[in-house]
């Protein structure tokens, strides 16, 4: 199965082509430019120079939040202009859960993994996972402990402080922000390319079925963008 994700949850972004559990080809974007800008020209380039025609591939993964709202919108409408003129469907992935995915490679079944994304405004993202036994990037390799939901640092890990409930990973660009807010209280990994990753989950899924057509994939905001919270208070 060959599969082609896309994220656009970050500036920087990545794009790749993952061919049944191997990563075939994996590249971050430039973040002094938009995705806009970018976007589809990365991500036809990638497959120039891997030999694959988009015909060729098979299914869409797109990271569907959460992150910039701008980024969303583009990475998801572009996935699905290209998923729909080439008949096929998408894996909606959550940047969470494939942060997560990559924190949890080393450790055994049973530990707890954090995924914090810089949420801007003194907040984060946040996820908690606890790891099972199941083969990496595998749903059946994650429990989902505390869903995704966006706060202040300190009063996120508070809460899971109090439920005894404490990540031994960190995983993420909020995680690096906030670094001096964990303490020490587990290991901090930054931000890998997400594409790589959620293109790996996608084949996972879509082997099990797990796929929406074009027109479905919801973007995971957790947090309402401000524009329309301006439009409400105006």
């Amino acid at each position: 199965m060959r599969v082609l994700a896309l994220d656009t949850t970050a500036h920087a972004g990545s794009v790749a082509l993952v061919t049944d559990d191997r990563i075939v080809m994996e590249r971050s974007g430039d973040p002094a430019r938009t995705h806009a800008e970018r976007l589809p020209a990365v991500i036809l380039g990638l497959l120039h120079d891997a030999g694959v025609t988009l015909a060729a591939v098979d299914v869409f993964a797109i990271a569907r939040g959460p992150g910039s709202f701008t980024g969303l919108r583009i990475g998801i409408a572009t996935l699905q202009g290209l998923a729909f003129v080439n008949g096929r469907r998408i894996v909606p992935v959550s940047a969470l859960e494939a942060l997560a995915q990559i924190g949890s490679q080393l450790l055994p079944a049973g530990a707890v993994v954090a995924a914090w994304i810089d949420a801007h405004r003194r907040e984060v993202f946040s996820a908690l996972y606890r790891v099972a036994e199941g083969p990496p990037f595998a749903p059946a390799r994650l429990t989902e402990m505390d869903a995704p939901a966006v706060g202040g640092p300190a009063s996120t890990l508070s809460r899971w402080m109090a439920s005894a409930t404490m990540p031994s990973v960190f995983i993420g660009d909020g995680a690096v922000m906030y670094a001096d807010v964990l303490a020490g209280r587990g290991a901090v990994i930054p931000t890998p390319p997400l594409a790589g990753a959620i293109g790996t989950m996608a084949v996972h899924r879509a082997r099990a079925g797990d796929t929406v057509d074009p027109a479905g994939v919801q973007p995971l905001y957790i947090r309402r963008p401000d524009a329309e919270i301006a439009r409400e208070r105006s």
